[in-house]
């Protein structure tokens, strides 16, 4: 992807506006059932302003993109679209509890102190450290996570699944009742930026209101809240945004085209962190192209074409490809398609491409989905048996199967064009994030394949802005989307991003119901299923081999009944420059290479670790 994709039905902090953004998709992952221990790393050497070179200020130059007031704001609660989030870098804006280690799965604790799970009162208790501060000085304390929680509660935020109670236990320490246990609640919490009770207790306080006096979301009051936090626009960001990671947004350097980052004294970390400023270019791909060929981005996350990949090695960049555990996938519309709510016609349609064909164009980057589970080809042999991997339908290319299954069901084929079986022509409108090179051109290759077989497709590029909300709220027939979960390690993410994140539960967020996918399905391998709670199943209970059952399930579930058809996986192609700004970064047998970079960068691990060194 350019970016990329996945979620954030329970969207990160900036909305459902880009792959970065959708990848970084509940932002969580789950671990085991432990806790975390308190930091003990050192401050690195060199720390402070005047380091560096001749005394000058330590910049580092990245990329991402973000909208520029007014549209773009800062209201940072999470599933609040258009927020100035800048992705990555919002962990050393706002600090998490914590970052994951990937590949030696571990947390490197931020805010957090330390967190577990008490398997018996089915809590989860999280106790931030003490004596950390907001820029203004004043503490952050539980009554801040308290009214994060509380608001993201508003938000639809995934974890309020599995969590029905929340109160503080003293000054830093919050307990959250578990009404359905699950690994996945660490994740959700830990991974999570906190947010000043000093902007958001006002909502919390209402919400708190709201849920003990027996109202929901759905009523006409909880309606008016979602709506009331989703338009909070803070009047005088300077003051009023508080901020506690090692920087803080310039208010006053954000432009068009790029802002800045300072080093906030205050903040956490920021002892450690070998760089004054960090200047953020604007902008997706095509945008940020020729800012990163002529060397001004030290590390950029967008997805380039292969062409531009050449040069950028030619002019010295290195090239890290990350695994991002998701991809591009196609989206139906099922309240304006009628024909495809009979599975046998999704089914059908998943046949009828190749979607070796269609990940071709991401060159090195992409591959074609295989094992169609609904999480990621590289992570299913961790989760699932041989025999369920057995089970999995891998759809392979056929065409004169998808015409079979079309055909029984009720489709008709006339001079080589689909009717549908309401009689209709089967004509299409793609839509595609516009900015998205790899989604434009799996769209392109999707539809001259269809062609071929006998359905048309008409393209249509969207803003990559706009596009997300548009197929939220239904505005859409066929569409390119991310599917997976980039943000976390275990497949229950990637499960919400299917069935969840641009379908009924989500798109509510934005008034519609997005692929309209019902949750109540009739399947052949378990009969009736209730998808929400198969989903939920799937990362429920503290017992991880229970949990491997479930996700079985939910595996099946998604393979037989295609809510989303996956078509292409994602690695990344991010360059990286040293010896500019940089000194150098790690080689790639490094552990911390192979964390997802749309959720915990190894970027913003390396600087918080003191590890990135300034040339």
């Amino acid at each position: 992807m350019p970016a990329v994709p996945v979620t954030d039905m329970a969207s990160s902090p900036g909305g459902r506006l880009s792959r970065r953004r959708l990848l970084e998709l509940l932002g969580l992952g789950a671990v085991g059932t432990t806790a975390a221990a308190t930091t003990t790393a050192c401050a690195a050497d060199g720390r402070g302003k005047g380091g560096g070179k001749s005394g000058k200020t330590r910049e580092f130059h990245g990329a991402w993109p973000y909208q520029v007031p007014p549209k773009g704001h800062f209201n940072l609660m999470s599933g609040v679209t258009d927020s100035i989030g800048l992705g990555m870098y919002l962990d050393l804006i706002f600090l998490p509890g914590g970052m994951w280690y990937w590949k030696e799965q571990k947390w490197e604790p931020l805010l957090g102190k330390k967190w577990g799970f008490d398997e018996k009162a089915s809590t989860f208790t999280y106790t931030i450290k003490d004596g950390l501060t907001w820029n203004d000085g004043s503490p952050i304390t539980s009554q801040d996570v308290l009214s994060t929680f509380m608001c993201r509660r508003v938000m639809r935020q995934t974890e309020w699944q599995f969590v029905n109670k929340l109160e503080a236990a003293d000054e830093h320490t919050v307990v959250f009742t578990m009404n359905n246990p699950s690994t996945v609640v660490e994740r959700y919490v830990v991974r999570a930026a906190v947010f000043p009770h000093a902007m958001y207790g006002g909502f919390a306080k209402r919400a708190t209101e709201l849920f003990s006096g027996g109202g929901s979301l759905d009523d006409a009051e909880g309606k008016k809240l979602n709506e009331d936090v989703q338009a909070y626009r803070p009047k005088n960001p300077e003051k009023e945004v508080l901020t506690s990671g090692p920087f803080r947004y310039d208010f006053g350097s954000i432009t068009n085209a790029q802002l800045t980052l300072r080093k906030n004294e205050k903040g956490w970390g920021a002892d450690r962190i070998n760089f004054d400023t960090i200047t953020v270019f604007n902008g997706e791909t095509t945008d940020v192209t020729p800012v990163v060929l002529a060397k001004n981005v030290d590390y950029a996350t967008h997805g380039f074409p292969t062409a531009t990949e050449k040069e950028l090695i030619s002019k010295g960049f290195r090239i890290i490809r990350p695994p991002t555990y998701a991809g591009g996938g196609l989206f139906l519309n099922l309240d304006k398609l009628p024909e495809f709510r009979d599975v046998r016609a999704r089914q059908g349609l998943a046949h009828a491409i190749d979607r070796r064909l269609a990940a071709e164009v991401g060159g090195d980057s992409y591959k074609p989905v295989r094992l169609m589970a609904g999480f990621s080809d590289i992570l299913v042999p961790q989760w699932l048996s041989d025999a369920d991997q057995a089970r999995l339908n891998h759809y392979e290319h056929d065409q004169d199967k998808a015409a079979s299954i079309l055909t029984a069901a009720g489709w008709t084929r006339r001079g080589g064009s689909w009717r549908t079986p309401q009689g209709k022509p089967a004509t299409y409108e793609i839509n595609y994030p516009a900015e998205y090179f790899d989604y434009v051109a799996a769209a392109q290759s999707i539809a001259r394949q269809l062609k071929s077989f006998g359905i048309q497709l008409n393209m249509r590029g969207v803003t990559f802005t706009q596009q997300p909300i548009d197929l939220d709220k239904g505005r859409f027939e066929f569409a390119m989307q991310g599917w997976g979960a980039s943000s976390a390690p275990h497949p229950h993410f990637s499960f919400v991003a299917a069935f969840f994140t641009h379908n009924i539960p989500i798109a509510a967020n934005q008034g519609g119901k997005g692929i309209a996918f019902p949750l109540t399905q009739n399947t052949k391998a378990f009969g009736k299923v209730d998808l929400e709670k198969v989903v939920n199943e799937a990362g429920a209970g503290l017992d991880e081999q229970k949990q491997r059952q479930n996700v079985a399930i939910a595996a099946r579930a998604f393979n037989e009944l295609l809510p989303i058809i996956p078509i292409e996986e994602r690695y990344g192609n991010n360059p990286a420059l040293q010896g500019v700004r940089v000194k150098e970064w790690p080689p790639d047998s490094d552990p911390i290479m192979l964390n997802a970079p749309y959720a915990d960068n190894f970027t913003t691990l390396l600087m918080f670790k003191g590890k990135l060194q300034p040339a």
